[in-house]
């Protein structure tokens, strides 16, 4: 803030404290009037309490209430405000006297019986204190509900920015995971001079459109990501021939029907990737079923017995469960399950419950 801002500032301040103790000396006039007394004369009076009440006022608002009851520190509160108020009374009480010589003169047991509008002056001036007090209360309670709006969404802002980066390393991850394996299968068909292999690079330059480009989106088709299931079994089945057994069972899939992209290929990669029969065949059975809003995705390959793959090994599978936990939540369900004879995935989600804002 520049020096005239400042100086801006400080004017509308002392502008609205000055409205304020005018509304105040005002209220003291209506409030301590008596009968057979002027206006000049009652002003008068009540300018009289206006120093202590201003005083009294501004002890709570800047230095009772922030220091003290602000911080809990409850009992230098509660003994600090009755030395205040000990103080303030007395001078209440001296500025009623003298108020009521200089105005009333000397006869004013008659017309201005101290006694009793000394009562008056203490509930009118510490009315003030209250309603004074009250609102600085208010204006302290909607700062810190405030600040602490402003710092839950700096937080959430903060962990939504995490949270899309660690997805995007994760998807870089993931790519080049996938790619490596595929260039290797075209490269395995180059060296082997098989018709195929320009086939085999459009299904692959397909599956790069889709990495590269669909995966910056938040969600893709269902649709799409079965589609391109079904063109990486094409890929493989040229590399596999006749050691590959591999059926791919689908229900129909509605347009609609929206999940995170490269959720589900990974999985079917990765059954390429480490499966193996005893008797030399791979085989691989894939099951993909919606009810509704709910996918029940399920994967089998065989592997050798005298496998020593661990469950859940290897990053394709750890990147795939730490999308699927920033992505979904608590709202999906996968079992992973190391056979003698079978590696076997299971997930469930349902596709309404997408959490992640990337």
């Amino acid at each position: 803030m520049n020096i005239a801002g400042a100086f801006l500032e400080l004017g509308k301040r002392i502008l609205l404290h000055g409205l304020f103790w005018l509304v105040v000396l005002l209220f003291f006039t209506f409030f301590f009037g008596f009968e057979g007394a002027g206006f000049n004369t009652i002003i008068t009076f009540s300018a009289f309490f206006l120093p202590v009440t201003m005083g009294t006022t501004y002890a709570f608002v800047y230095r009772l209430i922030p220091d003290y009851l602000i911080l809990k520190k409850y009992l230098q509160f509660v003994l600090y405000s009755l030395a205040v108020f000990i103080i303030s009374a007395t001078y209440i009480s001296i500025s009623a006297f003298y108020g009521i010589i200089l105005t009333a003169g000397y006869d004013y047991q008659e017309n201005f019986p101290l006694t009793k509008s000394l009562i008056y002056i203490l509930i009118s001036v510490y009315l003030v204190v209250a309603i004074a007090s009250a609102f600085s209360l208010l204006k302290y309670n909607y700062s810190a509900f405030a600040k602490n709006e402003e710092l839950k969404n700096r937080i959430l802002e903060a962990q939504l920015k995490l949270k899309e980066q660690e997805l995007q390393y994760l998807k870089t991850q993931i790519h080049p995971h996938f790619l490596f394996n595929t260039l290797n299968t075209i490269y395995g068909l180059s060296l082997a001079n098989k018709p195929s292999t320009p086939e085999m690079i459009l299904r692959l330059s397909e599956l790069l459109d889709y990495i590269l480009y669909q995966t910056k989106k938040p969600l893709v088709k269902l649709e799409d990501e079965v589609n391109h299931i079904r063109n990486y079994i094409d890929l493989e089945r040229k590399r596999f021939q006749d050691t590959l057994e591999i059926e791919l069972n689908c229900d129909r899939i509605p347009l609609e029907t929206e999940i995170a992209p490269m959720l589900l290929l990974p999985f079917v990669e990765n059954s390429f990737k480490h499966g193996k029969g005893n008797d030399g065949k791979l085989q691989i059975s894939i099951w993909i079923k919606l009810k509704e809003e709910n996918l029940d995705f399920k994967i089998v390959n065989s592997i050798r017995k005298s496998s020593e793959r661990t469950v859940g090994q290897g990053i394709g599978l750890q990147n795939i469960k730490r999308r699927l936990d920033l992505i979904y939540g608590d709202d999906y369900q996968l079992n992973i399950e190391n056979r003698k004879e079978t590696f076997c995935v299971y997930l469930q989600l349902n596709t309404s419950k997408f959490k992640a804002d990337v």
